[in-house]
């Protein structure tokens, strides 16, 4: 429990195996099953609740979708079109908390030029939603809308075609590094007494009578197994909620579609501009997104039914991209400017329309049986919303009655006292011998834990030094990842704990070997085993590569599909 002076929230070696005991060895209020952000978030507010609670993932924390979106805590400007002002409202009240208060060095605020085209119509149709949004919660923390003549986009964003545009419209909304937010997330749960355990898959559902009263779940590591009770079960898996649904032995009240949406990331001087950009395409919007030295330019939406593991990008899906930002800039984009491509689906609530895009942002939550609840739907921003409704909806499974939802006032560790240490930088980077910059980015990724991951150099100054093919990282990050932040393997480390694998374009193939001895070291690999790591990295970067290549989805996702899992131990009944 949090205060007893052992960890704060740490998923290391000692402590997965602690939670392997604790989840065979008494009953919990709530299960949830999924590790991307809205099982983090329920997990979190349960625990805060005084609940007794256990997070299970079969991969990764944020393995899915919540590691491949586009990185945006937004209001969602365009949802204004489709009427839906109560999750416009909601999810500006969901980013201005994370700005605030609960995650101020996770979310930043980033802005975005929206060009204006027409003539006449365009600039006032577009700033009366912009004065809504604005009016709804916009312009909480961040600068208001600017309108600005074609000379002053233009000056704000040189990269534009001169005919591209007529003026502009600047606003703001905030991002996120989406995979840290929700590991984060899960580590603030573990510190309020949350059980959480990754590479732990569902295999079963207990049942009593007519009711579900627990899971079996199965290390996918070394293959051990133990039954879990608990007064209710929360299936958070996102595009496997039909799949978890199905093996509950329940109907369920909602389906889920899986729309795929792809970005590539490219180099910051490849379009020279002070701002991100948002483009209206023929079907959708597509955003440019400053990304550190990087750009993120996104996103498709099309339907997809195979892998959900693994979602692959075809070629097309980067050349529609490619085609899109060219179309409005004066020095177009190549193949060879691509850095880093990445796939992920959305769970959209299947609707009457079959255009993925028109698909509902809302979520929704179900109770398909005594002791089951399901929750699927919605968007990252509005994930603590979700949650803190799944929680309630499981409290009728519950003897008493919950405390309500506090995770309002619930900061994410490392949100203490990071303002403070944003000031005291230079002393920081003189005390390790690092220079400010770097301290910097160290307080944008751990807040105030860095002073956790900079104690793991005291006795190691090689850790300070950069990786070598990724030296936006330093070695002991890699080391920090493994011992307090719940990685098990090397892609966890490169894809999520780190963002090398989009941000280089060797895509962590070139550190792979670096990274894997500095992770081996805390999980007790042999060499054998950190050959095999780097093996099943390099091969998978490989298939991703030949998947990019083809044409078609069934194409892609079948050389996607040849390169192996580093869990292996999955069975393909649930994930």
């Amino acid at each position: 429990m949090p205060g007893d002076g052992r960890t704060v929230g740490r998923l290391g070696v000692a402590e997965r195996e602690q939670a392997w005991q604790r989840l065979g060895g008494g009953d919990f209020d709530l299960i949830v099953i999924g590790g991307g952000v809205v099982g983090a978030g329920t997990a979190l507010d349960a625990a805060t609740r005084g609940l007794r609670v256990a997070l299970v993932e079969a991969r990764d924390l944020a393995a899915g979708t919540s590691s491949r979106s586009s990185k945006l805590f937004h209001g969602g400007l365009r949802y204004l079109e489709q009427l839906e002002f109560s999750l416009v409202r909601e999810a500006l009240a969901e980013r201005e908390l994370m700005l605030t208060r609960l995650a101020p060095h996770l979310v930043k605020p980033v802005s975005f030029l929206y060009p204006l085209s027409h003539r006449i119509w365009e600039r006032p149709y577009t700033a009366a939603g912009l004065f809504l949004y604005d009016s709804m919660g916009g312009a909480r923390s961040v600068p208001g809308q600017k309108h600005l003549t074609k000379a002053g986009a233009l000056r704000m964003v040189p990269a534009l075609k001169r005919d591209a545009l007529i003026g502009g419209i600047r606003y703001y909304d905030a991002q996120t590094d989406d995979a840290r937010h929700t590991m984060m997330l899960a580590r603030t749960a573990a510190h309020y007494g949350a059980v959480v355990r990754t590479s732990t898959q569902v295999v079963d559902f207990l049942h009593e009578a007519d009711r579900v009263s627990g899971v079996r779940v199965r290390d996918v590591e070394d293959g051990r197994e133990v039954d879990v009770s608990a007064g209710a079960v929360i299936n958070c898996t996102g595009v496997w909620t039909d799949e978890l649904q199905g093996l509950s032995g329940s109907r369920g009240r909602f389906r889920v579609r899986a729309s795929k949406g792809v970005h590539v990331v490219v180099p910051r001087d490849r379009i020279v501009s002070d701002s991100g950009l948002v483009l209206r395409t023929a079907t959708s919007v597509l955003f440019v997104i400053p990304w550190r030295a990087h750009w993120i330019i996104g996103t498709t939406d099309t339907d997809w039914n195979l892998d959900l593991a693994h979602p692959a990008a075809t070629k097309a899906d980067i050349d529609y991209l490619l085609d899109q930002i060219n179309s409005v800039l004066v020095t177009p984009l190549t193949p060879d400017d691509i850095e880093g491509v990445y796939a992920g689906l959305r769970p959209l609530l299947a609707g009457e329309s079959e255009e993925t895009s028109k698909l509902s942002r809302e979520h929704a939550v179900a109770r398909p049986a005594p002791g089951l609840i399901a929750i699927a739907g919605g968007k990252y921003t509005t994930y603590r919303v979700m949650a803190a409704d799944a929680v309630d909806a499981a409290a009728h499974d519950l003897p008493g009655r919950p405390q309500p939802s506090i995770t309002d006032k619930v900061p994410l560790l490392g949100a203490d006292g990071y303002h403070a240490l944003v000031n005291q930088v230079d002393h920081l980077a003189a005390r390790h011998g690092l220079h400010p910059y770097r301290v910097r980015h160290l307080l944008d990724r751990y807040g105030s834990l860095v002073h956790e991951v900079l104690a793991l150099a005291d006795d190691r100054p090689d850790l300070l030094r950069p990786i070598t093919g990724a030296p936006d990282y330093l070695r002991v990050e890699a080391v920090y990842a493994a011992s307090h932040e719940g990685a098990l393997h090397l892609d966890d480390v490169l894809a999520r704990r780190m963002r090398v694998s989009i941000e280089y374009p060797h895509r962590g193939v070139d550190c792979a070997q670096e990274a894997a001895e500095l992770v081996g070291g805390v999980l007790g690999w042999s060499a054998e085993t950190i050959m095999r790591e780097v093996d099943v990295y390099t091969a998978r970067v490989a298939a991703e590569r030949e998947a990019q290549q083809q044409p078609d989805d069934e194409s892609a996702d079948k050389r996607r599909r040849a390169a192996p899992d580093a869990r292996s131990g999955i069975v393909s009944s649930a994930e």
